[in-house]
């Protein structure tokens, strides 16, 4: 009888394990999934990120040279 016992506990427990081990893998499968779209995620707000950085620098180059003459125009207030 006592061996029987510890047989059933011992199959009770690998059963459980068994289905722990199968969330587990489920559960692996969500997050990789998951991570794969925030990876491309990332790279798309990256590259956008990118595309609006070149538009600022284009932007910022077609301004005029006018930073000297606010400088002066500030510096003579002052005086």
């Amino acid at each position: 009888m006592a061996n029987q016992t510890q047989i059933d506990q011992i199959t009770e427990r690998v059963e459980r394990l068994l289905l722990r081990y199968e969330e587990l893998q489920r559960t692996n499968v969500l997050l990789t999934e998951q991570v794969g779209v925030l990876t491309q995620e990332r790279d798309s707000l990256k590259s956008r990120l990118g595309a609006a950085r070149a538009r600022v620098d284009a932007l910022l180059e077609r301004l005029p040279e006018s930073s000297g003459h606010g400088s002066k125009t500030t510096a003579g207030s002052a005086s």
